[in-house]
């Protein structure tokens, strides 16, 4: 599928309004001023969505979190034949019935008719005999001296699922861009389905930067673990892009060497990388983002935390690759997950944007003077309750949070209602 002249226009448009846009206030980033926060995930969706979709072929099992490119069609009806929908007798006529001999079972073949005042055992999902009047629950009838008397009167068509009764063949049961949940899965085998044409998974390599890190052991003498590399890689999976490789680069002149190269040759849709966003003596990413002719979409964003995050496109906006440039502090790489590579993932993916809602907050909760919060939440059967720790390197807070809350400039009030960002092992993960 080629992105239409619309997709680009609305990126473009969405870019002319970040560049017109002064920042609410915020920290110049780079030398540009901060993006607010919901044009930033705008954008980031647009750009998402301009990009050339690709498609592929795969069995059922294979297509599992990806987006049906085409829509779902009946291969059959549905049930392809008159079956029971319970164990019981099949009757004909008015009763009692004379029983005759034999059960008709599920998988068997065609059975034979049955006169009218005979019944015969049947099976659930057993094809239904020819001039059948209705199935009687076993619960509800006896058999005594060869007869079957039922307790309570008998419908014509009881317990029987006729033919074409979920849909005919042909009928549109989903349409292109619906997820393929295991719900789909088993739709699709019973629709007659053996493989899906989908729109893959995004591509993500994952890149993080730092001299400082250690991967394993206690810190010790100004070295830290890193915290990044075994929460990004499960992170982006649960958000349904397939992340091809974790590598780490230092700070020195070679790591940034590494830095252009990943840029320049990577194979993948999106590169994440992690720190280094900010305009210190070591931060490479705006330099080697320059050197490879990228356009900054994105960069910096009135949100705290995380607010030197960026976007950047490599190429033309059709066939082109994004990097993503997440802070290096924890939660503040939270944040650039939630606020730039969710939904340029999503659109990426063909994926509908995520369902926004709101939760009244529990007690007031203070702002930024000028940008957007996100502060960990708990949710409750009424509220979201802001928890601690939520500072830019703290994990405490968000690793026992069911979501975000989005905190306007200046706070919010006990009991007013913020935008809620569910975190992906809380909703459900990719089949959100």
């Amino acid at each position: 599928m080629t992105p239409t002249n619309s997709a680009e226009q609305a990126l473009e448009e969405a870019l002319a309004l970040v560049s017109r846009t002064p920042g609410s206030g915020g920290d110049d980033t780079g030398g540009h001023r901060a993006v607010a926060w919901p044009r930033a995930r705008d954008v980031a969706a647009r750009a998402g969505a301009g990009v050339r979709a690709r498609t592929h072929d795969v069995p059922l099992a294979g297509a599992l979190g990806e987006v049906l490119e085409a829509s779902l069609e009946a291969l059959t009806d549905l049930p392809s034949f008159d079956t029971s929908a319970m164990d019981g007798w099949a009757v004909a006529g008015p009763g009692p019935w004379h029983v005759r001999e034999g059960d008709v079972l599920a998988g068997s073949g065609r059975p034979e008719p049955i006169a009218d005042g005979e019944a015969v055992r049947i099976a659930t999902g057993a094809r239904i005999p020819a001039d059948t009047t209705a199935v009687i629950r076993s619960e509800h009838c006896r058999e005594t001296g060869g007869q079957l008397f039922a307790d309570r009167p008998v419908a014509t068509g009881q317990d029987i699922r006729p033919r074409g009764q979920e849909c005919r063949s042909g009928d549109l049961l989903l349409p292109a861009g619906s997820l393929v949940t295991p719900a789909v899965l088993g739709l699709a085998a019973a629709a007659g389905y053996d493989g899906l044409t989908t729109r893959p998974r995004p591509r993500v390599e994952i890149l993080v930067l730092g001299d400082e890190l250690l991967t394993e052991g206690r810190p010790h003498d100004g070295l830290i673990r890193d915290a990044l590399s075994p929460m990004l890689a499960p992170w982006l999976a649960r958000l349904g892009a397939e992340v091809t490789a974790t590598r780490t680069l230092g700070d020195d002149p070679a790591g940034a060497a590494a830095l252009l190269e990943a840029v320049t040759t990577s194979t993948a849709d999106v590169l994440v990388t992690t720190g280094g966003t900010a305009s210190g003596p070591v931060d490479h990413v705006h330099p080697v983002l320059e050197k490879a002719g990228a356009r900054l979409l994105v960069d910096g964003v009135a949100v705290r935390p995380g607010h030197p995050m960026l976007l950047a496109r490599i190429g033309d906006a059709a066939d082109g690759r994004h990097v993503v440039g997440l802070p290096g502090n924890p939660l503040a790489a939270v944040s650039g997950l939630l606020t730039l590579a969710e939904p340029l993932l999503r659109a990426l993916a063909g994926r509908r944007p995520r369902p926004r809602y709101t939760a009244p907050v529990q007690g007031d909760v203070p702002g930024h003077p000028y940008d957007t919060r996100l502060v960990p939440v708990r949710l409750d059967d009424e509220h979201a309750v802001p928890l601690r720790y939520h500072g830019p390197a703290m994990l405490r807070g968000v690793a026992a949070a069911d979501a975000l809350a989005v905190v306007p400039p200046k706070g919010a009030r006990s009991g007013q209602e913020l935008e809620v960002l569910d975190l992906p092992w809380a909703s459900g993960g990719c089949f959100t």
